[in-house]
């Protein structure tokens, strides 16, 4: 199949199907929504405040219940414990005091086997999370203004709504997913998800730019509507995305599966879930949810919707496949007709010489055929 994606043999009926891609797309929207609804998203430390703890235990056998019996002891039974890579703990309380810091970070290194000053404090405030959860919803409404004013200067306002949408769909799935799993939402989620949008983004306005190059092609009398050409446009530029995504993929994913959960980096795991996730809602957005709404929006016009009564009206497919070219072969002339009664002019026969013996005709413009000459016999 990818052969003939790149010889264009291969043709994907995308707008053709627009409705089946929109059922699929509300949906999981909508069970994105729910989930948010339902679960919540698992804000991090620098979000909601609290305290962290981390440290790198000694002994091989620490594990998570251990670790949750010694904090309760020490009267902080409410922390969040994880388990990073082999031996490494990560504990989240609420914003404690010092002195309560201390009995944690003393517990801790008892379980642990290491010393109270190997065990890492970091404190954020209330306050200083709620800030930084103010500027992020701000820098994430500033970006989706200046994307819409953009893309509607750059190429029209209907193509700016629908890459708004599409990045409203990327937005809502990897929140949806981070619902569903329970993972943290930190800064290097923000910094992921705004990295992902700008990627989308760009397949977006690829695949926009080349839809309208195509369709300004388009005349009243012509034979294409704008769904196919649009639909056209998508399938030139459709092995481009799925090998721009493909090449973004490897990397993320070695940082995703082999940084993360075989070395326990707890940052590239925050920073390539997202960044993963986000590639492929964006480039199921660009191809599936983008172009198929422009085309849609497009139809509606005068313009546009005239076109197509027209050509339905001739009885033409306005969402056929386009033809391969085929090799030019001679012309076929059909023999002339002569209606009845009709004079014709007509030249005369030239004579055929033919050979003595052979009965064979002459070739028209050789030379006459040469007769041999009898041998007398000497008496």
């Amino acid at each position: 199949m990818m052969r003939q994606m790149r010889t264009h043999g291969f043709h994907l009926n995308v707008v053709g199907r627009s409705r089946m891609w929109f059922i699929i797309t509300g949906s999981v929207m909508l069970i994105s929504i729910v989930l948010l609804g339902v679960r919540g998203i698992n804000a991090g430390l620098d979000f909601r405040g609290g305290t962290e703890f981390t440290a790198q235990a000694k002994t091989s056998s620490i594990n998570v219940q251990s670790v949750r019996n010694a904090l309760g002891k020490a009267g902080l039974s409410d922390a969040t414990v994880q388990v990073i890579g082999k031996n490494g703990v990560l504990v989240e309380t609420k914003h404690e005091p010092p002195s309560e810091q201390t009995k944690a970070v003393n517990a801790i290194a008892n379980v642990a086997g290491i010393r109270p000053t190997d065990v890492s404090v970091t404190d954020v405030g209330p306050k200083w999370g709620a800030q930084i959860t103010a500027k992020a919803v701000r820098a994430l409404i500033i970006f989706l203004l200046v994307l819409v004013v953009f893309l509607s200067v750059r190429l029209e306002p209907k193509m700016a709504g629908a890459a708004f949408i599409a990045v409203v769909h990327d937005l809502l799935v990897t929140a949806g997913i981070y619902a569903l799993t329970g993972i943290e939402v930190t800064p290097a989620t923000v910094i992921a998800l705004l990295t992902i949008l700008g990627y989308s983004l760009y397949d977006t306005v690829v695949i926009f730019d080349r839809v309208k190059e195509r369709t300004a092609q388009l005349s009243a009398a012509g034979r294409t509507t704008y769904s196919a050409a649009s639909n056209d446009a998508l399938n030139q530029v459709l092995v481009r995305s799925i090998n721009t995504s493909a090449t973004a993929l490897l990397p993320v994913g070695s940082l995703l599966f082999v940084g993360s959960y075989l070395l326990g980096a707890q940052t590239l795991r925050e920073l390539a879930l997202a960044l993963f996730i986000g590639i492929l809602a964006g480039t199921y957005s660009s191809i599936f949810v983008a172009t198929p709404i422009v085309a849609v929006w497009k139809e509606r016009e005068p313009r546009w919707s005239q076109l197509r009564q027209r050509i339905a009206a001739r009885g033409q497919d306005t969402m056929a496949v386009p033809a391969q070219p085929v090799a030019p072969s001679a012309p076929l002339t059909a023999p002339a007709t002569v209606p009845s009664g009709a004079v014709t002019a007509t030249t005369p026969a030239q004579p055929q010489a033919q050979q003595s013996g052979g009965g064979q005709q002459q070739r028209k413009g050789g030379p006459p055929p040469r007769r041999k000459k009898k041998k007398r016999r000497k008496r």
